[in-house]
């Protein structure tokens, strides 16, 4: 796979924002979202369809997949950053122009369901992608201070971040020792779980996967992690970082159930690969920003991540 970085954000361009996935339903979310962007000296640029809604859908696919297309054709606009997640990216994957984005690299921004359109694009483009903050939740109300200088420092520097630190300055926990390195890839596990034997998931192959979840009751977790054991996509990794599960624990006590942590226990700690979890990213405030097909290294036994290279040119 040849790696594509996009150029790096400067004062004063143009940042589209488009709804891949859902839609906001107060206009005061998006509206304060972009006075954000342009307190720090960018440009904006609504994608055309932004305000419409399919039921559940921010529009029907043709308009949600007519922004996607227009921002990368777009040759003002140098960064395109998500309005939120939601659900609906992930039925846009065969409909996408991949030679128009291949053509047309520009820091593409988002986490949850737009892991779907960051997975597809890296194994059908190359491009480096970024799992980071969206305008909703993110950037229209306080931003944590972390997630931000994260962020920023991210897409507008060429410097290696190298590794990482975090406002707590602990090292990470391990389930497993060792170190590890590889392209990192992943995001949101229920969406790249869904992504299994089609077309627009990356080999796994030698990489380093990061997965986070929120909102999923610990037998689900259950059972996406038994599809990925018995596809014998674990094995093939050179590591494994587990970010934050938000809410995925049973939540009626007559109910037996095994615990989040009892369940990546017994699926993790035979595998022969280093595991590193309370890693900071997820549906959380205080978030490091993942550039998605940049080399990293990992090392379990110390409890830290490096990235070794930078995300942007």
């Amino acid at each position: 796979m040849r790696i594509i970085k996009p150029k790096k954000l400067l004062k004063g361009d143009v940042i589209g924002l488009i709804a891949p996935g859902s839609n906001v339903d107060d206009p005061a979310i998006l509206e304060r979202g972009v006075s954000y962007l342009e307190k720090l000296g960018y440009r904006v640029e609504l994608g055309i369809n932004s305000d419409k809604s399919f039921g559940y859908l921010a529009g029907t696919d043709q308009q949600r997949i007519e922004d996607l297309h227009n921002m990368f054709k777009n040759k003002n606009v140098k960064a395109i950053i998500c309005i939120r997640g939601g659900y609906g990216a992930f039925r846009l994957l065969d409909k996408i122009d991949y030679k128009l984005i291949k053509n047309n690299p520009k820091i593409f921004v988002g986490y949850s369901e737009i892991t779907s359109l960051q997975m597809a694009m890296l194994h059908k483009t190359g491009l480096v992608t970024f799992a980071g903050p969206m305008i909703h939740p993110d950037f229209s109300n306080e931003i944590n201070p972390y997630t931000e200088e994260f962020f920023w420092r991210m897409i507008t520097s060429t410097k290696i971040i190298g590794r990482l630190t975090f406002p707590e300055e602990n090292n990470l926990s391990s389930i497993t020792k060792g170190k590890g390195s590889g392209r990192i890839i992943g995001g949101n596990l229920a969406v790249f779980s869904a992504m299994i034997g089609t077309d627009y998931l990356p080999e796994l192959n030698k990489k380093i996967l990061v997965i986070e979840d929120i909102g999923e009751l610990p037998y689900k977790i259950d059972r996406i992690l038994n599809k990925m054991r018995i596809a014998k996509l674990f094995r093939q990794l050179n590591g494994l970082i587990l970010g934050r599960f938000i809410d995925c624990y049973e939540h009626d006590p007559s109910k037996k159930t095994l615990t989040l942590g009892e369940v990546m226990e017994d699926y993790f700690r035979d595998l022969k690969i280093p595991i590193l979890y309370t890693f900071p990213h997820g549906h959380i405030k205080e978030k490091v920003t993942i550039p998605f097909g940049i080399t990293v290294n990992m090392n379990a036994t110390k409890g830290y991540v490096e990235y070794s290279e930078s995300a942007v040119r």
